[in-house]
């Protein structure tokens, strides 16, 4: 009659039952990780663009088109290139930004909002 007095305590059983719900909450948690982050989830039909480091000689760019991920890293190299001066940019005291082009009247300034020429 000793099987009537074993308590439900000492199933060995029971602790792995317990395991294996641990091991569920931690799937669902890393399942859950997955579909919030744009860059390895399946389900993202975005173009992301992350940026590490910016302006160091580290900084890596990582692209996202569709399916198709691309990692550039920076050789720590200043660029240089043909060209010519575009414009000038201002930042206002609200933060936004105004573009004035190059030989431009002030009243023909582009701005997000219409805010130009101020």
């Amino acid at each position: 009659m000793k099987f009537l007095d074993e308590t439900e305590a000492d199933d060995p059983i029971l602790s792995v039952v317990n395991l294996i719900d641990v091991f569920l909450v931690v799937i669902a948690a890393l399942l859950i990780t997955v579909a919030q982050n744009p860059l390895l989830s399946p389900f993202s039909k975005r173009d992301v663009t992350v940026i590490t480091d910016a302006g160091k000689p580290t900084m890596e760019v990582i692209q996202k088109r569709g399916e198709k991920i691309e990692k550039y890293k920076s050789s720590g190299e200043i660029g240089e290139g043909d060209g010519e001066k575009a414009g000038v940019a201002y930042r206002m005291k609200d933060g936004s930004m105004v573009y004035v082009p190059e030989g431009g009247l002030v009243g023909e300034a582009s701005a997000p909002g219409g805010a130009g020429g101020r």
